[in-house]
């Protein structure tokens, strides 16, 4: 394997997926206490970004699942994911049980739920992943694949460090099922302004 290839896949995929740091701490910080919440998590981010690099390699051989045009409406599955856990949070706000840790939704996130924002947050990752597979050739693209796929899971593992050390924990627990829903609306909208959805 090409040293220099494996670093500027390396160099690719952090540029591109720093963002998803914070919304795994979030993700982890909402499953603390709940039994298999790490194990969906982990999958889910695996199911995100394991779509992302098929639309990203199929299209850089020329076949195009999403048109460009759809990217930037993949801003709706944060946005509607970020909504839903603003009500759950107003909810078990108004029942009484504004400090759930757990973020106001029992078992924490599922896996589809993980996937989704993944895949939606990495949507414009495409569009920087496809040149680049493009030039790359099979046996190129295929290095950035075991890289992407190899960083995914020290992703993970960061994101569950920040979520379990005691400062960053305790904020967390305390802000995070105000912060999840806060984070997943703004990247939805993100995405939705950015790629000039609906006009915008």
């Amino acid at each position: 394997m090409n040293l220099g290839v494996i670093g500027q896949a390396a160099g690719l995929f952090a540029v591109t997926n720093i963002d998803d740091i914070l919304i795994l701490a979030l993700f982890f910080a909402q499953g603390a206490g709940h039994r298999g919440s790490t194990r969906k998590i982990v999958l889910g981010q695996y199911l995100g970004f394991a779509a992302i690099l098929a639309v990203a390699v199929a299209a850089a051989f020329g076949a195009t699942f999403l048109p460009e045009s759809a990217i930037p409406y993949l801003g709706l599955l944060p946005l509607a994911l970020g909504l839903k856990a603003a009500w759950q949070t107003w909810k078990n706000h108004r029942d009484g049980g504004e400090n759930d840790e757990a973020g106001a939704r029992e078992g924490g996130p599922n896996i589809l739920e993980v996937a989704a924002v993944t895949f939606a947050n990495g949507g414009d990752n495409i569009g920087v992943y496809v040149p680049v597979f493009a030039t790359a050739g099979v046996g190129g693209m295929s290095v950035y694949a075991v890289v992407f796929l190899v960083l995914v899971a020290v992703w993970c593992f960061a994101g569950k460090f920040f979520a379990t050390r005691p400062v960053i924990a305790k904020a967390l627990a305390r802000w995070g099922h105000i912060l999840l829903p806060v984070v997943l609306i703004a990247i939805g909208l993100l995405i939705l302004i950015e790629g000039g959805a609906f006009g915008l």
